[in-house]
């Protein structure tokens, strides 16, 4: 999202299979991606892609480059090299700007304006015409279920609300591609479970095969919890800058002959360090 001047408050069923019409190319494809860091090499030759209008969760612990990984996606991140496509344009392009809809750890959303005054903020931030700012609030609040809260303001709110908020600022205009970087972290089960209900929701095109009243979106969400890989379509599973494997839950543990996503990764790392070269 767009960093603001203002000191902001911290807050922010299964999902069908994209339309046969839909665009053959990835949401996401890399390739050889490599991001340097001084003289530490933080993103290691990644070779990924991400398919239209699903849920691909990116798993792994603290600190081993999901958050960069996402920068880099969104075209924040400085230093990348080798290949990154969004939605068919290179990462960063200006073109993707109203495509692509990035919700960071510490979501910037302002505790003394209500929801609704948060949103149409964005709104006109980002260009949105005036005639069309209102209808794009209200769905966007819909989409989040905040209507009922949509004049409560943002400092009232619970953290789970306020992540809500936060996630409808990034979905003014439409987004294709939703990025979002820990979004249920410090959240309650219940809360985690409705924003997960509704990042399906969001995935879920139209029923005429259209982003309609579902909006067919493509979500890359990360996580360091291993109990929310059964709840992504795909997995991208990292660990040190590197990609230990990618594909669906049940792939992964059939794989690995395990019973769990969490043995899956565990068993995958022990698979890597066997094959890791000495340290000399």
């Amino acid at each position: 999202m767009v960093n603001k001047s203002r000191t902001p408050t911290k807050g922010p069923e299964t999902t069908a299979p994209p339309d046969r019409g839909a665009p053959v190319t990835p949401a996401v494809h890399a390739a050889a991606l490599t991001v340097v860091r001084g003289a530490r090499t933080v993103i290691d030759d990644l070779a990924f892609d991400i398919p239209r209008g699903t849920v691909t969760g990116l798993l792994g612990p603290s600190g081993c480059g999901k958050s960069t990984l996402m920068r880099a996606i969104v075209g924040t991140q400085a230093k990348v090299t080798g290949t990154l496509d969004v939605l068919g344009s290179p990462a960063g392009s200006r073109t993707l700007r109203s495509r692509v809809g990035y919700v960071t750890q510490d979501p910037s959303v302002y505790g003394d304006l209500t929801a609704r005054q948060n949103l149409d903020y964005y709104a006109a931030v980002l260009g949105v015409p005036r005639q069309e700012r209102a209808a794009q609030v209200e769905r966007a609040l819909a989409d989040v279920d905040l209507t009922s809260h949509a004049d409560s303001l943002t400092d009232n709110l619970s953290g789970g609300q306020r992540s809500r908020v936060s996630l409808a600022v990034a979905l003014l205009g439409s987004p294709e591609l939703l990025v979002l970087d820990e979004p249920t972290v410090g959240l309650d089960p219940v809360l985690r479970r409705d924003l997960w209900n509704l990042f399906h929701r969001l995935a879920t095109a139209g029923g005429d095969g259209t982003r309609g009243s579902g909006r067919g979106t493509t979500l890359l969400i990360s996580s360091h919890v291993m109990d929310e890989a059964d709840r992504c379509q795909n997995l991208l599973l990292m660990r040190e800058g590197r990609l230990l494997a990618d594909g669906s839950p049940e792939a992964l543990r059939t794989r690995t002959g395990t019973g769990s996503i969490e043995e899956a990764f565990l068993h995958l790392v022990d698979e890597a360090r066997a094959t890791d070269p000495p340290n000399t």
